[in-house]
């Protein structure tokens, strides 16, 4: 009788060893995502000088897997011609590609998206704008994650200089990506507000990663007023929203950095 319950009380005493670990384990197998959504104020700081460093830092320090970046100049005059999408892959040492919206100032201005995993395939879709307005435009990378899942990621920009350049942006950007084969995660400076008509527009496609009750501001960096940057994803049951924060650095650049950590729900 003792042996049998010197074999019980082994045997509890591995399953209460053993438990942890499954948790663990089971813990592990989560597909997460980090994607940060940062204007990079064409690699100038908002005390005027330009450093590369400094971006890079804040981007490094986030860790993310996915960046989509706005303002991004590529050999520009005012940005000493450098190519800074290229130049931030090499500090981060992340995979760098840029997406041209318009020409300016002897180069091209658009958006760039660095990816800690290499693309299986990439596409810039010109966003329509309206007569007078900067263009703008949608960079897409389809990647396959670690876990053999493949996803697709989007950085853009919309208009800042009317709520009807950005309403025409917002239902082509549904147009395009709602058609998508792949889990789809959105991210950039879209300009415009919380119940804004462009906002409500992509909400319905996209689910937002905000507090709806009490939006987390993002510009300007050095006193965040209003919430203009974002990280929605579609379809809206394959991903759920793990963590958000707001990093402001009032020298890197005039908009607050969006950082949010996803998990894909396997189906």
């Amino acid at each position: 009788m003792k042996y049998i319950k010197s074999k019980i009380a082994i045997a509890f005493l591995i399953l209460l060893m053993v438990a942890p670990v499954v948790a663990q384990e089971k813990e592990d197998t989560k597909v997460k995502v980090k994607v940060l959504s940062f204007n990079i104020l064409g690699g100038r700081t908002t005390k005027g000088d330009f450093n590369l460093d400094a971006l890079a830092k804040l981007i490094t320090d986030a860790d993310p897997d996915f960046v989509a970046m706005q303002e991004v100049d590529y050999k520009v005059n005012r940005s000493k011609k450098y190519d800074l999408a290229t130049e931030l892959g090499w500090r981060t040492k992340m995979a760098p590609i840029f997406a041209r919206a318009m020409y300016y100032d002897g180069g091209e201005y658009g958006e760039g998206v660095l990816s800690k995993y290499s693309f299986l395939s990439t596409r810039n879709v010109p966003l329509p704008y309206k007569e007078g307005q900067e263009p703008r435009a949608a960079l897409e990378v389809v990647v396959e994650l670690p876990s053999k899942d493949t996803i697709a990621f989007v950085g853009t920009h919309f208009a800042h200089e009317t709520n009807e350049g950005r309403q025409v942006q917002a239902e082509k950007i549904n147009q395009v990506f709602s058609k998508n084969k792949y889990p789809t995660i959105l991210a950039g400076d879209l300009n415009a507000v919380p119940g804004s008509g462009p906002i409500n527009t992509m909400e319905e496609i996209w689910q937002t990663t905000y507090n709806k009750e009490n939006p987390e501001a993002t510009h300007p960096s050095d006193n965040p007023r209003v919430k203009i940057d974002y990280v929605m994803f579609h379809p809206k049951n394959h991903w759920r929203v793990l963590e958000k924060k707001i990093i402001a650095d009032t020298y890197a650049s005039d908009h607050c950095a969006y950082l949010v950590t996803l998990e894909l729900i396997q189906e």
